[in-house]
């Protein structure tokens, strides 16, 4: 496994990021834990140690999951979570919260849970507007005075916001959705980011699993699928976006691969401070997923990919909400 860079401060990471949420939460009702441990155990084994997780996913449940996970392999991970959106124990959204009190009892809870003294990459999962940016970098800046927290993160902030952060603490790491169905972060945000020395997080590489052309209808998605709510999935959105992939797939077959290898392919290709983070709970899925650091992308490749999927042509929003996004 080759590895990559994130911020200035010199987080070395596997190039390849495995993020584990789907195994606890949204896209089903519940998960084998088995297999799942086996995927994570795998994934290290291969060399894939940047490992991905948050409180809000299960809730809770996930960081659990992972820290059972990496129970007597410490050493060889490196362990990211994320704070700030709040769920009760049913799994409602309570709100996002970046007071420093609750990021300190947060990031508390999360230490337990994970079975860790120390988080690698602790970020912020979507901005408070209530609270101001500095104050909850300044805490997450006490933490990593005080050893709990290794690097700071932010995801989906805007580039004003990572300024004023940056300003404050050096952030590490700007996580984002990034795919060939989400191509916003090229603009401003990179510029922003590649100005201050700050990595990339690029999660969904596979645009939600669109990318990989396993659902040929919304009929075919579990009833549990959070994807039954995604604007991308549904209705005439589907169909269009479904045609995209078909024409993803036709170039992905002249190069002997997967279009879901592919989709990863041309995120790594966009820079070498840019991580993927993909998801899966299945473990032949993490293999082919793995084998897309194989794929090596001409000029002209990333032209026709360029061609058959610009911005333009995808038809729906990310989010059913859009305002929590990119504050």
């Amino acid at each position: 496994m080759r590895t990559r860079v994130l911020g200035r401060d010199g987080l070395v990471v596997s190039a390849l990021a495995l993020g584990v949420m789907s195994m606890s939460d949204f896209y089903v009702d519940a998960g084998d834990e088995s297999e799942s441990l086996a995927v994570i155990g795998r994934a290290i084994d291969a060399g894939c140690t940047f490992l991905n997780t948050s409180d809000a996913y299960g809730p809770f449940t996930n960081e659990l999951l992972l820290g059972r996970a990496i129970a007597g392999r410490r050493g060889e991970v490196t362990v990211a979570t994320m704070f700030g959106l709040v769920r009760d124990e049913s799994g409602a959204l309570l709100g996002v919260n970046g007071r420093p009190d609750y990021v300190r009892s947060a990031c508390e809870a999360s230490l337990r849970r994970l079975g860790v003294d120390r988080i690698d990459l602790y970020t912020q999962h979507r901005v408070d507007p209530d609270t101001p940016i500095e104050e909850t970098v300044g805490t997450l800046a006490d933490l990593v005075r005080e050893g709990k927290v290794g690097y700071i993160g932010l995801s989906e902030a805007a580039p004003a916001t990572i300024r004023r952060a940056h300003a404050v603490h050096p952030v590490t790491a700007v996580q984002t959705e990034l795919s060939l169905f989400a191509r916003e972060p090229q603009g401003e945000l990179h510029a922003t980011l590649r100005e201050l020395g700050i990595g990339f997080v690029a999660y969904s590489p596979q645009g939600r699993g669109m990318l990989t052309g396993r659902w040929r209808s919304q009929a075919d998605l579990d009833p549990g699928d959070y994807r039954n709510f995604d604007p991308r999935f549904q209705g005439e959105n589907f169909g269009r976006n479904l045609a995209i992939v078909e024409q993803v797939e036709r170039i992905a077959a002249g190069k002997g691969c997967t279009a879901g290898q592919l989709a990863i392919a041309w995120v790594l290709a966009q820079g070498d401070d840019i991580v993927p983070l993909f998801g899966t709970r299945r473990l032949a899925y993490l293999e082919q997923n793995l084998a897309a650091l194989d794929i090596v992308l001409d000029a002209d490749d990333l032209r026709r990919l360029n061609d058959v999927a610009p911005p333009a042509a995808v038809a729906g929003d990310r989010y059913m909400d859009m305002s929590a996004v990119n504050r």
